[in-house]
């Protein structure tokens, strides 16, 4: 972006910042416009376009940086414009895949199915080989010049972002320029529409055969970077309620199959579909007792660092179990508030929170209430935002939404916490624990010799230099802790042994249980 582009986009800026009035947003007694203030923000973002749109949707799912009626408000922020030309459409296939659509498609519509800031898609069927009409899919095209649009105002935005943090020090604490760039990672990967169908295949080999939610299939043969084509799904859109309703659909199995996708595509798979409004989101009604989801638009998915999940995965289960302590505990171990924080100041403050919405149906809990209340008293405590769990935040929020919209009843904590079980026994009971020992033994037993060796041929070296007495006390010290580890090795193997002859007889598991314990207390004696 030259300098003369970036100072027109300013001047757009400005101007539509003067419609809207939104410079009194920061001075509410100079405020004279009779409209929300919200409302009109929502207004200006959506008119200065896709990328202002999508930022105004991320920062929806913040109440730690923008208030409460402002947060509900850019949540309406809808991604649908007006469509850009059929032949446009086509223009950009036949260039991406080198052949006339009429020789790829047996049919191609040319009206848009559905239009968004970033791409718009259109219904087709593919063509066999001898000519015949194949599958029904659809067809993905990114907007013509939109890679010049976003990348020149990701550029604005990060200007902007550099500005806050050098002249606010509240913003400082909120880190715009590491939030800017989080989104711009999202933003960009939505950019490649290859991407996105790796992660729809990455979620449909991840869920393949389960009754709870199906992806489509992608035709990679017709798939560039600047058009997908996927299967046609034929689902009824969750918007549709009525329509669900008349065909007696059981709201209450769909919005707690709902809640447990979202924890075992967060915990057991960690890849989570991250733009889970309602326009993405179809159900499958061939058994409205048992309705399942069929989802859509996969360009933003999200998954954590082992660490992050670790953390977040026993933050929920301390949750659930009202644990504040830990909780308070949790966050100092990870960082998130500043060390010397008191856990017991912390831990009350969590309680204060926490307490009123237990037990509650979800009706009577909003999360984004519940968020902006914990980042207000976290805020006390000087806590770090997160940026890597934003797409988190935001699914979560997302799937609040739906829950309500579905079965105002649903116990959210009732459903997610059997799932939350599994997975601490899953990844941290001792079966997780003897696994890792098992998968490291072989290595640990090979390289422990070898170092022993190396540090005895070392201090050998030494010895010559006349410090005999204390270095053979060293070298037998050495030794003694080479048998010790040798020795827990061996404790190591006999209870991964137990654990994986646990079917056989009993009497078998049960002595080389007994051996792993005495060799373990040997060795740590």
């Amino acid at each position: 972006m030259n300098a003369f582009s970036r100072l027109r986009r300013i001047w757009q800026i400005q101007r539509v910042l003067r419609r809207y009035r939104l410079r009194e947003i920061l001075k509410p007694h100079a405020d004279r416009d009779p409209r929300p203030r919200g409302e009109r923000l929502r207004m200006a973002i959506e008119e200065l376009g896709p990328v202002f749109i999508k930022f105004g949707q991320a920062l929806s799912t913040r109440p730690d940086i923008v208030p409460a009626d402002i947060a509900a408000e850019l949540a309406k922020l809808q991604d649908r414009v007006p469509p850009f030309a059929g032949s446009a459409a086509r223009a950009i296939i036949e260039s991406e895949l080198g052949k006339p659509v009429d020789e790829m498609f047996a049919e191609f519509d040319d009206r848009a199915l559905a239009s968004a800031s970033v791409a718009q898609v259109h219904t087709a069927r593919l063509k066999n080989e001898d000519g015949t009409p194949g599958f029904d899919v659809v067809v993905k095209v990114l907007r013509p010049g939109i890679e010049a649009v976003m990348k020149s105002d990701i550029e604005l935005l990060h200007t902007l972002a550099a500005l806050a943090e050098r002249f606010s020090s509240e913003l400082r604490r909120l880190r715009p320029r590491d939030v800017v760039r989080e989104y711009e990672k999202v933003l960009l990967d939505e950019l490649d529409l290859m991407r996105e169908g790796a992660n729809c295949a990455q979620l449909r080999r991840n869920w393949l055969g389960s009754k709870l939610i199906y992806h489509p299939l992608v035709f990679w043969d017709y798939t560039r970077t600047r058009v997908l084509v996927m299967e046609r799904i034929y689902g009824i859109s969750i918007r549709e309620l009525e329509r669900l309703r008349a065909l007696d659909v059981d709201f209450k199995v769909l919005s707690e199959r709902g809640v447990e996708i979202f924890f075992k595509q967060t915990f057991v798979h960690n890849f989570f579909h991250a733009d889970m409004h309602p326009g993405n989101i179809f159900v499958d009604v061939s058994d409205p007792r048992q309705p399942s989801y069929q989802a859509v638009d996969f360009g933003i998915v999200g998954s954590l660092t082992a660490s992050d999940q670790r953390y977040l995965a026993e933050n929920f289960y301390a949750f659930f179990n009202r644990d504040y302590k830990r909780v308070a505990e949790l966050h100092l171990e990870s960082e998130w508030i500043p060390e010397g924080t008191r856990v017991e100041d912390f831990e009350a403050a969590i309680r204060t929170i926490c307490e009123p919405i237990f037990q509650r149906p979800l009706r009577d809990i909003s999360f984004g209430f519940f968020l902006l209340r914990l980042f207000q008293v976290a805020r006390r405590f000087d806590y770090q935002v997160q940026p890597q769990l934003v797409l988190l935040q935001k699914t979560l929020l997302q799937i609040e939404g739906l829950g309500r919209q579905l079965y105002p009843d649903l116990d959210l904590w009732k459903t997610a916490k059997p799932i939350m079980e599994d997975w601490m026994r899953a990844r941290l009971g001792p079966a997780a624990t003897f696994e890792k020992m098992r998968a490291q033994a072989p290595g640990l037993a090979e390289s422990l010799p070898e170092l022993a060796q190396q540090a005895l041929r070392h201090f050998k070296r030494l010895d010559a230099g006349g410090k005999d007495r204390e270095l053979r006390a060293l070298r037998a010290e050495i030794r003694s802790a080479n048998r010790r580890t040798l020795t827990l090795v061996a404790a190591m193997a006999c209870g991964v042994a137990a654990l994986l002859l646990r079917e056989a007889a009993p009497l078998l598991p049960a002595a080389l249980g007994a051996m792993a314990l005495l060799l373990g207390w040997r060795a740590l004696r």
